[in-house]
């Protein structure tokens, strides 16, 4: 070939999915393919591009709130629904214009949250990837469930091949608690969609922590683990200088964090977080934070600023500068 490879990373926009997907994108780069990462014109507007993604080209496409994003939304199932109509065609067009400006593209590696990327894909006769975020584990739950083969709401202990038989509280909560979620459960079990007609299928994971799952995936999909996905110089430091973890959709307070951690003992900190979309009632934000105050270790409690309100006031307004820190 005359031309270097070229892929497509199409991560679901949310800070815990487009991170691993850019690390495994600079790892592309360093193996000379061409690399080019697509995300939602909102996000693409409000991050900071001095990121260093080495040499990724970043292209942006509606997922209908380009305003907003995924906070205006009315609900997970409306962004999600509206995500599939508006993106499918914003990813077709944006196939189209590098094809049309004379960007080949050999393969579109896709968030499994979003797999109707692959149809996509498949339309133009571009092989595609499913790229899953979470543990080998726990979408081998998610697989079975969508086969039907775990019945849900859960009533018995669960059993899978690679794992051994897990009580009902020991699945992952979208399993154990089925339905308060309707939007996201439908998400993660709806992965394997159309998984069978993709290329590869690729896992932020690594042989040695889930063999057994691995072996028996590997039987179903052309399966390869490339995690944990993490700056190279804090692993193998085969990418010289490569210690950026992506882009902060949160501005992160990185300087009073790493000051108010260093002044700590090791292993003293107990580290707190639920992500970018869980959302804990009032009576869970108390008891957490009752916890915390009543435990014999310091903690660092990551808290989104559209959560800060559930704090408990007389926990807000004390500045536990000693024990514990509160950060966005």
């Amino acid at each position: 070939m005359n031309k270097s490879p070229h892929v497509l990373l199409f991560p679901f926009p949310a800070q815990g999915h487009i991170n691993p997907l850019i690390q495994f994108g600079k790892r592309l780069v360093s193996k000379g393919v061409k690399t080019t990462l697509v995300t939602t014109i909102y996000l693409n507007s409000t991050l900071s591009h001095k990121n260093s993604t080495t040499s990724i080209e970043i292209q942006a496409i509606s997922d209908g709130f380009d305003e907003g994003g995924y906070a205006s939304a009315d609900s997970p199932e409306s962004y999600l629904k509206v995500f599939k109509e508006v993106g499918s065609k914003s990813l077709s067009d944006l196939v189209k214009k590098l094809q049309k400006e004379g960007n080949n593209i050999d393969a579109i590696i896709y968030d499994a949250f979003n797999s109707w990327a692959l149809d996509v894909a498949m339309d133009f006769g571009i092989d595609g990837g499913s790229f899953f975020t979470q543990a080998c584990s726990v979408n081998n739950i998610y697989y079975h469930v969508y086969k039907g083969l775990i019945s849900l709401p859960l009533s018995v202990p669960v059993s899978v091949p690679g794992l051994p038989q897990l009580e009902c509280w020991e699945t992952p909560s979208f399993v154990h608690n089925y339905g308060p979620y309707p939007g996201w459960t439908g998400i993660v079990f709806n992965q394997f969609a159309n998984i069978d007609q993709a290329r590869w299928v690729f896992s932020n994971s690594f042989y040695e922590l889930e063999a057994k799952v691995i072996e028996w995936m590997r039987k179903m999909w052309k399966l390869k683990v490339i995690g944990p996905t993490l700056p190279s110089m804090y692993l193998d430091k085969r990418i010289e200088d490569d210690k950026d973890y992506g882009f902060n959709l949160i501005k992160a307070n990185n300087k009073e964090c790493m000051n108010w951690l260093d002044d700590k003992p090791e292993k003293s900190v107990v580290y707190v977080s639920f992500g970018s979309m869980a959302q804990l009632g009032l009576e869970q934000m108390e008891e957490i934070a009752c916890g915390l105050s009543d435990c014999k270790f310091n903690f660092l409690w990551v808290v989104r600023a559209e959560e800060e309100e559930k704090l408990p006031k007389e926990f807000a307004n004390q500045k536990i500068t000693g024990k514990g820190l509160v950060v966005a």
